[in-house]
């Protein structure tokens, strides 16, 4: 038996560690137990080609608090962040549309689809923007219970209530829309043009089982223009050395701050004495204690695997069983001997210094997820790519690539076979798919990595490959999520939290949830509840 630390946290993702750092900062005693041989859960580099660096699962960043990064001062520790600059849409007929970093100029550009896209997409951005900003001092709240007579829920209750209230008739009733709306439908009030529609539309299915005609949509769109660089909404970029450095650099904070962090140290089980959290087992047997146990875990691993389930309510039990975590996500990683040609687009050129957006269509998503509704993987899949060696050199060799495929759909449960049997297949149809708008792609690929829903589990600990630990529907949103009564990071044992995207806000590289759920342990502590 090891010697007594004052928390543990169980996952070296990003959440575990932005809550480690937090804790450590505040003068605990912290460890950080990781189940790989690196920290980062799905923010991770590799290099698994000689020479090619690859951010294996997440590839852009956005969603980072700006909070975290000021007050983990994680600048010191040589973060970088590279605007990504456009989004580059081919279609089949020929043509493309590309939105730039430059206002005026993606107005040209959309003007030569529709004059009237173009008056109305000036519109639209000032009203995301707005919303934006409304939600956004969401993310840093705890989220209060609507049915508690508790007078900080009955504060926290009051402030949220005259927030929307301040927002005014016209915003209260378009955040409403965009809460309750499908991304395809709210669209479609503003827009005419089938490719700026699709490619928008995109952002609302990332990472969801639901295609971009299903009602919910419209908000995880808005979750997505959340991101923010240097105070730019909408602003997305690449990490320099790619995603790992973002859970490099929160490491590092956590070490200077004092935390310890062990690697290839996979937790067992949680142990429980008279309803109190005081340790963990590893798979080695191995037992170690602490006042304080925070999970970074999903609520599935955690509650169905880790804690025993008679020290649980049953009706809670029964919420980590529905919890809806349901995987439809893939990821291709290439490694290229040169740049792809687009026929639309041809040679090298800004467009392959973005976003590149295969969503000719709102029908052509929406076929994507029937494929996956009914048990297989796209036939013609959503797919965002990014070649992030464009503007980072240190990724590749010189004159090589690489370049990060996201997929949407490829549902964890397979109606025919396995994904270990279906990987490669599955593979050859992104391929395909990329190669028919850049027919040369398929003569530079000198590497490929296949990431499935399966492997996202296996590998990176995600419960059926779902990326957000929980889909951001509705009814798995702030005071709801992950369950109706355990929004606030704290669960029915007492000194065991939750830290993890399955908790509020949500998904995506943003820290703010094991910010959240750090100063709320903080707060337990100075109140001598722990």
């Amino acid at each position: 038996m090891n010697g007594k630390y004052d928390a543990i946290v169980i996952g070296g993702g990003h959440n575990g560690l932005t809550n480690a750092a937090y804790l450590a900062k505040a003068g605990k005693k912290v460890l950080v137990l990781e189940r790989r041989h690196l920290v980062g859960g799905a923010a991770v580099t590799e290099e698994l080609y000689p020479g090619f660096k690859y951010s294996v699962c997440s590839y852009v960043v956005s969603l980072l608090r700006p909070e975290v990064i000021r007050e983990l001062e994680l600048p010191n520790y040589d973060l970088e962040i590279i605007p990504l600059d456009s989004t580059f849409t081919p279609m089949p007929d020929g043509n493309y549309l590309v939105r730039w970093g430059d206002h005026a100029k993606t107005r040209r550009e959309i003007a030569r689809h529709s004059i009237t896209d173009a008056e109305a997409y000036e519109q639209y951005g000032q009203l995301m923007v707005q919303m934006a900003m409304a939600i956004k001092p969401l993310l840093g709240i705890v989220p209060p219970s609507p049915i508690s007579w508790n007078p900080r829920d009955l504060f926290g209750l009051a402030w949220v209530g005259n927030h929307f209230h301040d927002l005014g008739e016209k915003l209260f009733y378009e955040m409403t829309k965009l809460m309750t709306m499908s991304s395809a439908d709210f669209l479609d009030g503003w827009f005419e043009t089938d490719a700026l529609k699709a490619t928008m539309s995109a952002s609302g299915i990332i990472g969801t089982f639901m295609g971009p005609r299903s009602p919910g949509t419209a908000y995880v769109l808005l979750h997505h223009y959340m991101g923010e660089l240097d105070g730019a909404f909408r602003s997305w970029g690449f990490a320099r050395g790619g995603m790992g450095t973002i859970s490099r650099v929160i490491a590092d904070a956590a070490r200077h701050f004092g935390a310890e962090i062990r690697t290839q140290a996979s937790v067992d089980q949680v142990l429980v004495k008279n309803g109190r959290a005081y340790g963990v087992v590893l798979d080695s047997g191995e037992e170690i204690r602490a006042r304080v146990i925070v999970s970074g875990v999903d609520p599935k691993r955690t509650f169905l695997k880790m804690v025993d389930s008679q020290h649980l309510p049953s009706e809670f039990v029964e919420q980590a069983r529905k919890f809806k975590i349901r995987g439809s996500s893939a990821k291709v990683n290439l490694a290229l001997d040169g740049l792809p040609n687009f026929t639309c687009l041809p040679g090298d050129g800004a467009h392959l210094s973005g976003a590149i957006s295969i969503s000719p269509s709102i029908d052509y998503i929406e076929r994507a997820y029937d494929d996956a509704k009914y048990g297989d993987f796209s036939r013609r899949p959503y797919l965002d790519t990014v070649i992030p060696s464009r503007l980072d050199p240190s990724m590749a060799p010189p004159g090589k690539h690489v370049m990060s495929i996201f997929v949407q759909y490829a549902p964890y449960h397979l109606k025919n076979g396995t994904w270990p049997e279906r990987r490669e297949e599955f593979g050859d149809n992104v391929i395909e798919t990329l190669s028919e708008y850049a027919p040369n792609l398929k003569d530079i690929i000198l590497h490929r990595q296949v990431i499935t829903p399966w492997d996202l589990e296996q590998e990176f600990g995600l419960t059926e490959g779902n990326i957000f630990q929980g889909e951001l529907t509705l009814d798995q949103l702030f005071f709801l999520r992950p369950f109706p009564g355990w929004a606030k990071y704290r669960t029915p044992i007492k000194n065991l939290y939750m830290c993890g995207a399955c908790t509020h806000p949500g998904g995506g590289v943003m820290a703010a949830s094991g910010r959240l759920a750090a100063l709320e342990i903080l707060k337990a502590w100075k109140m001598r509840r722990v």
